[in-house]
Parts: C-alpha cells; structure tokens; sequence
C-alpha cells in the first residue's frame, strides 16, 4: 500500500493546523452548530456549552470568543474541578495583601485577566456553591470584590461555561443553584458525541496524524474499525489513540495489529507461534534415578546418585538458565519474524508488553556486546 491509498478523505490538514481547530467532514452535525455558534458570537450573551467528556467544548467556546468583537482580548480559561476549593475564590476574583495568611502581595484573578475579553469557566457544574452566589452576583451586577476588599471592581467581560454534567438534575438535587443556571442558559450549545458524527472520525484522525508529523499510510480497514467503535471518551480517546499508533507501532503502514485489542474484529485472531527449533531437544521431567543419570549422561556430566536422593553434578551440570535463555530468544526471534520486525505485534504473539520485550532484546544486546569485543580483539 502507497501513501496515496491512505483513505483520509478531503483536504488532509497539515502540521501547521492548530490544535484546537475545528475539523469535521463533509454533512457533519458540526456544520449547523458552527453557524449557531458564529450568530451567538456577534452578542455579549452568556453561553451554556454542555457534551461529554472529550467532544471539544473548548474549541467552541474559543470559536465564539475569536469570532466576536472581543477577540482582540484575551480568552482566559479556568477549569474549576482543577482548583482546590480553597484557592477557587482568590484564583477568580483575586485579592488585596494581607487578605490571607501568605498574602504578602496584591494579587489579581482571572475576573481581572478577562477585562475586555472573555472568561471560559470550565466544568462549571464543579464550582462550590459558595462562588455560585458570587459569581452570580457579578452577572447581574457587573462588578466584585476582591478577596479582603470590600471596594467594588467593575467587570467587563463575557461569560462562557461548560460543563459536562446535566445541570438540571444537579439543579434538583439542590447541588446546582437554580437562579445561576437559568442565568447561564441564555444560549445553550450541545456538543454531540463523536459516536454521533462518525464521519468526522477519518479527518479527525488525518488532522492528528499530520500534526505529529506522520506520512505513513493507514489501512482502510483500521480506519473502518475506528468509525464502528463507540468512542466514549470521544476526540480526546481517538487524539491519545493516534499518539498510540505513531509512538508504538514500527511497521512502514499501520495495520489491525496495530490496534488496541478492544478494537479490533471478535474476527481478528493472532496466528500462534510454532515452536522454534531449540538448541538441545526438550525432554520431560524426569521421574526416576536412572532418568536422571541417563539426562546427565546426554549432558556428558556423570551425576553421583546416593540412595534415595539426587544430587547435582559438582562440576559440568546442566545449564538451566542458559536453556531457558535459548529457548526464550528463540521463541522472540521466531516472533519478530513473524511480524516482520514489529515489535508491538510480536509483544502480542508472545504475551508480552512491548516494553517488556525491548527491554529483553536490549539485555540480550547488551550481554552480546563484551563477546563481540572479545573476539575482535
């Protein structure tokens, strides 16, 4: 397979995209969520975005903000489940020296940061209910104080939250203040699940792997795979899935076997491995004095043998870890055949990690090194 038999279909976005761009394909649910998005842009309304965990509800809130007449202001962002509780009001609000202890110094908060642009508050369900009643006031009122001030600043700024928690529920089991969610559901915007707009999936993907500056071609089929599979944790997964495939697998073109197991075909069975030929002949265990005489004699080391009990030869006995070296790197060399060099696919034959098995051909390397040198010299 070419590069040109790479079914990333439309413009393939390049390296230079930017990470929180929006890309979709052709039909995409996206497209009538866009023109929503850019008519809300052109006013100062608050905007509720609410989706899933990984839809990109953040591209959106930045698309509202770069499409607005604030874009020249920054767009700050605060993810209010990432903040201890603790630290919450004075990271939003800011506060004044001597305020708490460990204030030495004035400090101002994100509120101030925002002037003039926007404040997208993330998993805004997280917010303690103490700064729902502030923050709520600074809607309605346009102005707050900073922590250990009881001077009013004004605001000037436009709201953006997200959250991907149902609101309403939180609404009514008393977690969510009433008043602040109607103020904030001036226009809701839904983010759909990327299960839902499956055919974004290859340009999604496109869009990911040109911006890791990958060329090698793909499978049509792992593509296929990816638009069946359900996606929950939606473009966040398939972004961490795309940096799987570009950092493990080796291969010149990315197969099924590159795959995570949990996507691939109930269809698709690795092919087990026949047993490599071994250096010494594989016997069984023996189960008497004279098997055991009969095994050191193959191994031309005589075994004393006292009455009722075997021992190990003193001198020239077996040597069982070398055997159990040979026999492993047999079965890896037979492995990496298999795959032709694909480390990742060969872990899977042989029931490893990969990292188990570089690791091991690494050992092996380094323990071959000395003997090389040796017999050079």
């Amino acid at each position: 397979m070419t590069e040109t038999d790479m079914p990333l279909t439309a413009a393939t976005p390049d390296a230079s995209t930017p990470r929180t761009a929006l890309v979709h394909g052709p039909g995409s649910p996206l497209l009538d969520l866009v023109r929503t998005c850019a008519r809300i842009a052109m006013s100062d309304a608050t905007v509720l975005i609410t989706g899933e965990t990984g839809v990109g509800k953040e591209v959106f809130a930045r698309l509202v903000h770069e499409r607005s007449a604030r874009a020249a202001r920054p767009i700050v962002a605060v993810n209010c489940g990432a903040i201890p509780e603790a630290l919450l009001e004075s990271e939003l609000f800011g506060h004044v020296k001597g305020a708490f202890t460990g204030a030495v110094s004035a400090r101002r908060g994100r509120l101030a940061a925002a002037e003039g642009g926007t404040l997208f508050l993330d998993e805004i369900g997280e917010l303690p209910l103490s700064l729902q009643v502030k923050l709520l006031r600074v809607l309605q009122e346009r102005c707050y104080e900073p922590v250990g001030s009881t001077e009013a600043v004004p605001a000037n700024f436009r709201l953006v939250a997200a959250t991907n928690r149902d609101l309403a529920a939180d609404v009514e089991a008393g977690r969510f203040r009433r008043d602040l969610y109607y103020r904030l559901l001036v226009c809701p915007v839904e983010v759909p699940p990327l299960r839902r707009r499956r055919g974004d999936i290859p340009h999604l993907f496109a869009h990911f792997w040109a911006a890791r500056g990958e060329r090698r071609p793909v499978d049509p089929t792992v593509l296929k795979l990816l638009e069946e599979h359900a996606w929950p944790g939606n473009v966040r997964e398939l972004e961490n899935l795309v940096e799987r495939l570009s950092v493990c697998s080796e291969g010149s073109a990315i197969r099924v076997a590159d795959l995570p197991s949990h996507l691939r075909p109930d269809s698709f069975e690795v092919t087990p491995l026949a047993a490599p030929p071994l250096a010494r002949p594989v016997v069984e265990a023996p189960s008497s004095a004279s098997e055991v005489r009969a095994l050191f004699r193959e191994a031309e080391a005589p075994a004393p043998v006292a009455p009722g009990a075997v021992h190990l030869p003193e001198e020239g006995g077996i040597d069982l870890p070398g055997l159990l070296r040979t026999l492993e790197d047999a079965y890896i060399d037979a492995a990496l055949t298999r795959t032709g060099g694909n480390k990742k696919a060969a872990a899977d034959l042989l029931g490893l990690q990969r990292t188990t098995l570089v690791e091991k051909l690494r050992r092996r390397q380094r323990e071959s090194a000395p003997a090389a040198t040796a017999t050079a010299g």
